[in-house]
């Protein structure tokens, strides 16, 4: 069994993920309508409690965006899913490692 991704852990992948995101227009844009921010409001949401678990969230909520960004960072698509719930503090659920 793995050990638990710690929060430090989690808080970086989801800031990799909004790199990720803000890289391409292409993948901002569809974050940016979702959560009603603007690039000139990004930063200050950014330290905002619950958004980079949004960003995970986001990041999940697209197979094909999750894939790109666990492809692109070689890792495995569980691990986004694995530091949403970190960041937003949910506990495993039945099945999930605890």
């Amino acid at each position: 069994m793995a050990p638990r991704q710690s929060f430090p852990d989690a808080e970086a992948l989801a800031v990799q993920a909004l790199g990720f995101l803000a890289a391409e227009p292409e993948r901002i844009g569809p974050f940016l309508a979702t959560t009603g921010l603007d690039p000139a409001n990004l930063r200050a949401a950014a330290g905002e409690p619950g958004f980079l678990a949004a960003v995970l969230d986001h990041i999940g909520s697209s197979d094909s965006l999750l894939l790109e960004f666990a492809e692109n960072l070689r890792l495995n698509p569980e691990i986004v899913a694995e530091a949403r719930r970190r960041l937003a503090g949910d506990a495993p659920g039945p099945g999930e490692f605890a």
